[in-house]
């Protein structure tokens, strides 16, 4: 699974979320912030710039915004960089931005060891198979409308690979666990984990760490054949394997 992957589930309470990753990046310590530019880019930038900052006033955030619709391209755009955070918005744009590098992106920061950061929409990319919005399953509500991220029916798509399992974030804050559960039931996606706000998730040599405000809930098949899930909730602290 390439270098260590830091899944942040939102939220802007706690910065210390970011500490694991920003110990984890060396070099210059230059952290690019991937962020997908639907306007406000240059002020989303600095309010990721800011909470690094105060985390690790050594740190040198880098813009790396790429426009609505447009294509990250990680050959060029990761020249000088030492760890890479793929920043929070419409999750699904954050998907599209990504779709053409899962063989590229990963490689690189592999054998760069550069580490990965995703907070929310980055989080959610950062799977194999992205859960990646919507809060209908069949037409039947499963999530509240407005975290649908534009999208109506749930839907997954291709994400990088970093991690094995789903990702769903802003869990308890926003009500997504259920989509989550919903992914798995229907065996759309093989297991996943829905990770709270100000909550952090490290996955590194095969197993994965909680550590934060929240909680993070691991949804498995259940093992039977209608659909049914297992969920188990962890907290700061605790871990589980992640293969």
């Amino acid at each position: 699974m390439g270098s260590r992957t830091f899944l942040i589930g939102g939220g802007w309470s706690r910065a210390e979320v970011y500490e694991p990753f920003l110990s984890a990046v060396r070099g210059e310590r230059r952290v690019g912030c991937l962020i997908v530019d639907e306007g406000d880019g240059a002020a989303q930038f600095e309010r990721y710039a800011g909470a690094l900052r105060s985390v690790d006033p050594s740190s040198v955030p880098v813009p790396l915004l790429v426009p609505l619709d447009g294509r990250f391209a990680p050959e060029t755009a990761l020249d000088g960089i030492d760890g890479l955070l793929v920043c929070g918005g419409l999750t699904p744009a954050y998907q599209e931005a990504l779709a053409g590098c899962r063989e590229t992106l990963p490689a690189l920061l592999a054998a760069r060891g550069v580490p990965y950061a995703g907070f929310s929409a980055g989080a959610a990319v950062a799977a194999r198979r992205a859960v990646v919005g919507g809060w209908l399953v069949d037409g039947v509500p499963v999530c509240p409308e407005e975290t649908g991220e534009d999208l109506d029916e749930v839907a997954v798509r291709d994400g990088l690979g970093l991690v094995p399992f789903a990702v769903d974030v802003h869990a308890a804050q926003w009500g997504t666990l259920a989509r989550l559960v919903a992914a798995v039931g229907r065996g759309e996606v093989p297991y996943g984990v829905a990770v709270d706000e100000d909550t952090l998730l490290t996955v590194a040599d095969g197993r994965a760490r909680v550590a934060g405000a929240g909680r993070v809930h691991l949804v498995r098949p259940g093992g039977d054949a209608d659909g049914g899930v297992v969920v188990r909730a962890y907290g700061a602290g605790e871990e589980f394997p992640a293969g």
